[in-house]
Order: structure tokens, then C-alpha cells, then sequence
């Protein structure tokens, strides 16, 4: 790589880092390994960077690097292995605020893999259905479905009711 390319990588992942940390770290259920994970993706980001910085769209790319090591990773027997009980935050925030994390971080723990990563796509990384397609390699439909079965085992993990429907309602008024 000549230095301008360095210097583009540099800019560009020095850019996408604080993001990426967030994204991984609710991937991960752990900030400590999703900087384990970040640091793999921008590795194999940098080995491939004369092919992605001709990537139609870049962060899916990044993305989608992030997304498989986290995939790759799930499926080695270390991964299961908890080296801290408590997962701490960088940010200061209200006592309220980190009940709320760490009960959506413990959620997030107990869902499938391909249904976190979904989720944590959807509404973390704000990515559309199709990018989120084209980032985990599936279709559209696989992603839709992946998202409401995240959704759902989500509301069941944190023990909310499903939402009603016209018809439940209408009937429960009789």
C-alpha cells in the first residue's frame, strides 16, 4: 500500500471507529470483545483496502467484515468463555440509563447470532433492509424475518406482553 492509500485508510476507519466500537460491542455482549472484533475487521479491512476502497459502498463492506467475524467468531469454543462478570460503559450516564443498557445487553446476549446481528444492524447501525441484506449475504425477506424474530425474542426476554391486535382487543371488550 503507498501512502496515500494509508493515509485514505487511516482517515476513512479513523472516521468509522467510534461507530464500529458501538456496533460491535452489542454484537459482541461485551465492549472488550467487540474491540477484539473491530480490531480483526479493520485488519482485514487494511489487507484488503486496494479492493474496498473500490467498493460501491464502503461502510457495508466494513460491515460486512464486522458481521462475519462476529459470525466466525460465535463458532469457536472460546467465545463462550466470560473473563469479567460486569461489562462496563465509556460514557457516564444516569443510573437509569445503564439498568436500561445492561438489561438490553443481557437480552441481546441470549438471542441467536443471525437475529442479533440483524437487530443490532437495523436500529443501532440504522442500516435499511437492503444493506443489511447485502451485508449478511441473505435476501431482503431473510433479513425482514430475522428482525421480527429478533424483535420478538427480545419482547419475550424482557418479559414484555405482545401487542395486541384489533381483533384480540374487540374481543376482550365483550
Amino acid at each position: 500500500m503507498n501512502g496515500e492509500q494509508e493515509r485514505e485508510y487511516v482517515a476513512y476507519v479513523t472516521a468509522r471507529l467510534p461507530a464500529l466500537r458501538r456496533i460491535a460491542a452489542q454484537l459482541a455482549g461485551d465492549p472488550h470483545r467487540g474491540d477484539d472484533l473491530v480490531q480483526q475487521a479493520i485488519t482485514r479491512l487494511y489487507v484488503k483496502w486496494r479492493q474496498a476502497s473500490q467498493a460501491r459502498n464502503l461502510d457495508a463492506y466494513l460491515h460486512t467484515i464486522l458481521v462475519r467475524t462476529f459470525l466466525d467468531d460465535r463458532r469457536l469454543a472460546w467465545s463462550r468463555v466470560s473473563l469479567a462478570a460486569d461489562a462496563g460503559s465509556e460514557q457516564v450516564a444516569s443510573a437509569a440509563d445503564l439498568d436500561t443498557r445492561m438489561v438490553l445487553q443481557v437480552a441481546l446476549g441470549q438471542m441467536p447470532p443471525r437475529q442479533r446481528a440483524a437487530v443490532v444492524l437495523r436500529f443501532l447501525a440504522d442500516r435499511s433492509v437492503e444493506e443489511v441484506a447485502e451485508i449478511l449475504q441473505v435476501s431482503p425477506g431473510t433479513v425482514k424475518s430475522q428482525t421480527s424474530d429478533g424483535l420478538a425474542t427480545l419482547r419475550r426476554l424482557l418479559g414484555e406482553q405482545p401487542a395486541t391486535t384489533a381483533s384480540t382487543a374487540k374481543g376482550a371488550d365483550r
